[in-house]
Parts: structure tokens; C-alpha cells; sequence
């Protein structure tokens, strides 16, 4: 942008002179972002073979626009001669008005800070897994300079600010290991044969795509089934027993755990294991009219 003043030879003694010279540096800038912000998406397009890289870059991305402003702002101050001679006029004025402002927007600059810190330290990554409670739950889609865009499983986006979500306990499900233990839970009746139950989960859960063996060699060598099922109580009208289930991909969990359920209970049906069925108390009342 340096000889932009020689090459186009503005006159930045008059209005229109200064003008075309602003509207100029305005749209070199605008020329810069989109070139950067397009080498930083073929970047990402290339870290898109691992799954949770590229955070810090599509970070930056986000970024580029903001800084470029900020340095094309800068510029015109100093190259234009009627704004530089006013120059510490201008920029002292600015910090006044940047300290009310910041005074006003204190979350917004809660927002950008957070968003520097989630970059920096990673508590979760672009592509990762996340819960914060039942209803904010999803895939971490974009890390922007004020907000953190979360896809739920309805194809819905979440718009959490980075400074609600920097200080929020985060259950994330792939940052380290995106294998995931499912827990699978079945009701079957007090009279059923538990050992024909259980052998059923086993035999439909390793027929599923997902499911693997996370045996160790020692369990191996012990006889270990790779689904481990357990009854875990006894109630007045069922038994509750649970299979845990190990997936290699944590993002089709439900869909796991849907189709278990589904091929399970035809498997029950078939092999005449018991189901429950509610017991409903009657009760008599006196009418006293």
C-alpha cells in the first residue's frame, strides 16, 4: 500500500482526494483478508484429515478480518497528512474512547479473551465431541472471536459465548481417546433365564460395526467376553441388567445404542426369554355420597 499515494497520485488536500484514498486502502485491505483467509482455508481444507486439527488455524481465520481492519486503520492515520498532524490528538482521543468502550463491553471483551485461552489451551478443539449439560450437547463447529458454534444431533446450531463456555464444566468426549465406553441398559422379567440374556447382548453387540474389542491380552487369555453384562438390580417387576459396550466412534453412540436395543429385544422375542410386565395395584374407594 505504500505507493499507493504516488500510483494514483491523490490529492489529500481536498475532501474527494482524501476520500478516494480511504475508499482505496479500504479496499486493498478488503483484497488482503480474502486472499489470507482463503490460504488459511486451504490449510484447513488439508489439516481436515485429522478430524480435531486445525483449531488454531480456522481460529485465526476468524481473526484475519478484525486484524487487518485494525492495521489498515492504522495506516491511513499515518500516511494521510491531515489526520497525521492530528495524529496524537486522534489516537489519545481513541484511547479515551476505547477505555469507555471497553468499560461498556466488558463481556465482549470477556468473549475474545476466552476465545484467545480455548485456542491456546485446548479444552476442546473444532471437530470434538462435547457436553455441557443434557441440552447443550454436540460437535464443536467453529470457534469465532466472540462465540464457540456447537451442531447438536439435530443439525441445529448452539451459539455459546467463549466466555460462558471458558468457565462452564465441559464433558468432552474425544480430546484425548475417541473411543467411548456405551452403556446399554435392558429390563428383562424376574422369571427370565439371565445366563440366555446376556448371552444375547454379547452375540448382537459384536455383530455391530462400531462395537470393538478393548480387551486387554490378559482378558483375552482369561476368556473375557469384549461386552461386559451386569445385572444391576432387582426390582419388584423387572431385572435391570446393563451390557457396556465399547465404540470407536463416539458420534454414533445413539445410533448404536438404538439399533441394540431394537436387535435384542427381537432376539427376545424369538428365544422366549421373559420379558417384564407392570403391576398395577387396584385399589377400592368408597364413595360417601
Amino acid at each position: 500500500m505504500k505507493d499507493l499515494l504516488t500510483k494514483y497520485k491523490f490529492d489529500l488536500t481536498t475532501f474527494f482526494g482524501v476520500l478516494g484514498y480511504i475508499l482505496v486502502v479500504i479496499f486493498v485491505c478488503w483484497v488482503i483478508s480474502r486472499i489470507i483467509r482463503y490460504v488459511i482455508l486451504l490449510l484447513i481444507k488439508h489439516r481436515k484429515k485429522d478430524r480435531f486439527g486445525g483449531t488454531s488455524i480456522q481460529f485465526f481465520r476468524n481473526s484475519v478480518k478484525f486484524f487487518i481492519g485494525i492495521i489498515g486503520f492504522i495506516y491511513i492515520i499515518l500516511t494521510v497528512p491531515l489526520f497525521r498532524n492530528k495524529a496524537t490528538f486522534i489516537f489519545s482521543g481513541a484511547g479515551i474512547i476505547a477505555a469507555i468502550i471497553g468499560f461498556a463491553a466488558q463481556a465482549a471483551l470477556s468473549n475474545l479473551i476466552a476465545g484467545v485461552f480455548i485456542v491456546v489451551f485446548k479444552p476442546f478443539r473444532v471437530g470434538d465431541y462435547i457436553k455441557l449439560d443434557e441440552t447443550r450437547v454436540g460437535i464443536v463447529e467453529d470457534i469465532t472471536l466472540r462465540h464457540t458454534v456447537i451442531n447438536n444431533f439435530e443439525n441445529k446450531r448452539l451459539i455459546i459465548p467463549n466466555s460462558v463456555i471458558s468457565t462452564d464444566s465441559i464433558l468432552n468426549h474425544t480430546i484425548e481417546d475417541s473411543h467411548v465406553l456405551s452403556f446399554n441398559n435392558f429390563k428383562i422379567g424376574l422369571k427370565a433365564d439371565i445366563d440366555l440374556a446376556r448371552r444375547i447382548i454379547q452375540e448382537e453387540a459384536v455383530k455391530l460395526p462400531k462395537v470393538i474389542d478393548n480387551r486387554t491380552p490378559e482378558d483375552v487369555l482369561a476368556g473375557i467376553n469384549p461386552v461386559d453384562v451386569r445385572v444391576i438390580d432387582v426390582f419388584t417387576d423387572h431385572i435391570h441388567i446393563r451390557a457396556y459396550v465399547w465404540l470407536s466412534e463416539p458420534f454414533l453412540e445413539f445410533k448404536t445404542k438404538c439399533a441394540l436395543k431394537e436387535a435384542v429385544h427381537k432376539r427376545f422375542i424369538a428365544e422366549g426369554v421373559d420379558l417384564p410386565i407392570p403391576i398395577y395395584e387396584l385399589t377400592k374407594t368408597e364413595n360417601k355420597l
